[in-house]
Parts: structure tokens; sequence; C-alpha cells
């Protein structure tokens, strides 16, 4: 499993003794208010038919903690007759607002009945904030408009779930998946589904939001997307999925969400039994000066991957999040790749929850000097993940625990694959010298 070490936590949601759960965590920080924000489902227990709505806790990050405030049910993101499922909140940092999107699934109607039968019962909503999650909007229902008669070919849909993103041109990606209808028989009961995964956009503040293009070709479910800028000057959309076929999908897009390219199997990242969401989270490559290079370099060889690239831009690495087993929800952990779209880059994992767990959302903080305890240092890279636990279960609990990009380096394991790998194929792309 690699060291024994693992981040505090601190536990904001937990199964109460009437069987009320609380499940689907996504997490979003909003740099410029220093506030964090975790969602979840409420449920009536942890079965996805007994969703119920949708509940907040919002925090204030102070220098190495986060203080929160208690728990608030939002109350206008609620249809009526429909139970509210998968938040995805996005931040437009250009206007200030908050979205939080989320489908509305008619009833205790279950996802499994809408794919047998080929009638989608979910609707795509959203609610929006101002204050920072303080106060929300009244509901609004895009179903119709932007959806509108590709619905009848998706047996159902649904988000993320977890953070969308918002792109360097002002673009709002939202994470979504259908199961599309491959065909019908003569009876109009549905024969096959294809789950696909898709981004849904908005290139005007939110005010109007289009459809992307399914992936083309391998089975994918509950996603998440990073911006990525590579070390030669472009920029892609990476995607990074749910799979039933043993391994994580991922999938490029070189048109910021619109089309994606053929997906493949990341064989690094093993799905659990029947699949399970994960979480990804792009940030900066560190600089040579930071601690990543001076402290852990005799371990991780890490440094020598910037320093063959360092006449590029600087490159986006990416965290991910799931649990490590390929059996069963349990011993979450974090993988980390400086060259996401190379599949075998990836490096770990780093178990930060030792038991059953389950979903898990994270985001990331760059703090400046003594933000994080290190006084007269450069900016310090942080990450945040949000994550269901348990003892016997992964759903007694969501979890938030606080680590940063050195305590990741430090803690993957010895016989984990060195970045040097990942050096090795990118200067033979790129015609690269180590300096």
């Amino acid at each position: 499993m690699g060291s024994r070490h693992v981040p505090a936590r601190t536990v904001l949601f937990e199964r109460e003794k009437n069987g009320v759960t609380y499940r689907v965590p996504a997490l979003i920080y909003i740099p410029r208010w220093a506030t964090m924000l975790a969602f979840a489902e409420e449920r009536l227990s942890a079965d996805d038919a007994h969703a119920n709505l949708l509940v907040l806790r919002r925090g204030t990050f102070y220098r190495n903690y986060v203080e929160w405030e208690d728990m608030k049910a939002l109350e206008t993101a609620l249809m009526p007759g429909h139970r509210s499922m998968n938040p995805c909140p996005i931040y437009d940092d250009f206007t200030g607002q908050l979205f939080l999107f989320f489908i509305a699934v008619l009833g205790r109607t279950t996802e499994s009945y809408q794919i047998v039968t080929g009638r989608n019962l979910a609707r795509l909503c959203y609610v929006t904030s101002l204050d920072q999650g303080r106060s929300w909007s009244n509901i609004t229902d895009l179903t119709l408009e932007v959806i509108g008669k590709s619905v009848k070919e998706w047996a159902t849909f649904a988000l993320g779930p977890g953070h969308g993103i918002q792109l360097k041109s002002g673009r709002l990606l939202i994470p979504a998946y259908t199961y599309h209808i491959e065909c019908r028989n003569c009876f109009g009961i549905l024969c096959r589904t294809t789950p696909k995964a898709f981004a849904f956009r908005s290139d005007d503040h939110g005010r109007s939001w289009k459809l992307g293009e399914l992936i083309p070709n391998l089975q994918t479910l509950e996603c998440q997307m990073v911006s990525v800028d590579e070390e030669d000057g472009n920029n892609i959309v990476y995607c990074n999925a749910r799979s039933s076929l043993g391994f994580r999908v991922q999938a490029v897009s070189s048109d910021e969400g619109v089309e994606f390219q053929q997906g493949q199997l990341v064989e690094k990242l093993a799905e659990t039994s029947g699949g399970c969401h994960g979480s990804v989270i792009g940030f900066p490559a560190p600089l040579k000066n930071q601690k990543p290079w001076s402290l852990c370099c005799s371990k991780t060889p890490i440094y020598t991957y910037y320093k063959a690239v360092e006449h590029f831009q600087n490159p986006t690495w990416v965290l991910y999040s799931h649990p490590t087993s390929s059996h069963s929800r349990v011993n979450l952990g974090v993988y980390l790749s400086p060259y996401p779209r190379d599949s075998d880059s990836w490096v770990g994992p780093w178990v930060i929850y030792e038991g059953p767990s389950a979903y898990s959302d994270l985001t990331y903080l760059e703090l400046s000097s003594g933000e994080f305890g290190q006084m007269d240092s450069p900016p310090t890279t942080v990450f945040a993940c949000l994550y269901e636990n348990g003892l016997k279960s992964p759903y007694e609990q969501i979890s938030f625990s606080i680590f940063t990009l050195y305590e990741v380096i430090q803690s993957l394991p010895p016989n984990s694959t060195s970045f040097q790998e990942a050096e090795n194929q990118n200067k033979k792309k790129y015609n690269c010298k180590t300096s």
C-alpha cells in the first residue's frame, strides 16, 4: 500500500440514526473569497432511488485549515415530484456567478428502469448563487432547450458528479454521460444501450448551453474533465471516465470539449468490480525551486522530467482519486500524472484512506508563502479531497482532507513507476535533451 501516512480528515456529513444517508460528494474552491463549498445528496437510505435533496456546507479557508458552517438544505434546487441528484458545481471566474447543476429524476424511478424501458425521466437543472453559496436562485430546467429531440435517443442521463471546469477562453464545461439507445425492438422495448460520456458547454457565461459530441467508442459513464496545457504549447481537454471494462477510460479533445477522440483504456488505473466514480483535477507543474524538486528527487526522479521540457510552456499535471482495489470499493488513493495524454504515465497510488471508500471529488489551491505553515517559501500546491468512507460501508460518512503535492510525491510507493519513464517517453516525442 505504500506509506502508512494518511492526511487528517474532517467528517462533514454522517449517516443519521434514522437511516438518512449522505452520498455523492462535490467540492469546489473559490480562491477570490477563500471559500470551500462541499455538496452532497441527502438520501432516505443509501439507495439511489431514495435520494431526496441536495445539501451544502460552506467553509472558509484560514492558512492551513477550513472553518465549516452548519449543513444547509438547498431548498430551491428541487423540482416538485422529483429527487435531486449528482451535484455538479462550477464557478465562472469572469462574472463571479456560481452554478450548481444537477439532475431531477421523477419520483423513485431508478436508473435501471429507465435503461430497460428506454424512457428518460431525468431533467437537466441548475440553480445559481452570486454570494458564494449563501443564497440561491430558483431552479432552471434546461432539458427541452439544450437536449431537445436528442433526449428521444437517450434512455437516461446524468451529470459528473463533482465539479465542472472553466477554460481560459471562458467556456464552461459540465461533464455528463448518457445511456444512448442503439436499437429498439418492434414493440418499442429497449434492446441495447451504450453509456457514453460528453460535456455540456456554454460560451456566454451560462446564458445558453449546448450539447457536445459523445465519446465515440468505449463505454464511458460518470466522468470529470481537466484543461491541460501541454509542453509544446497545445491545450487539450482531458476526460477520465468510469467504465465497466476493468479499467478507467480516458479521451482527449482538441476543440475545447466539443468532440473527443477515441477513448482508450488506462491500464494503470484499475476499476472496481462494476466501476466507481473517480475525480481528476489539473494544476500547473511546480517550478524547480519548489520543495518537490529539492527534497524528494532522491526517491522519485521527478525533477528530471521538468528539466527535460523546461524550454516549453509550464505543463499541466493531473491528480486522480479513486478506490485502489480492483475488487471492491476500498482504500481510496490518489495517483499523479505529468503527461495525462499518455495513459501509461500514471504514478501511484498513495492511499489516503484505508477502509471502505467510494466516490470522491478533488480541488486544488495554490497558496502563497506562509499560508500553509511554510514562511518565506515558494507558492505551495495544496489539494482538498471530499470522499465517501466508513468502517463497514463506504456510505457511513463523507470526509474532507487537505494535503500538499509534496506529501503526494513523498508518499508514493517505492515500487511505483517513476516519473523517469514519462521523461524518457516525452524526450523521444519532442526530441528533448536532458540538461
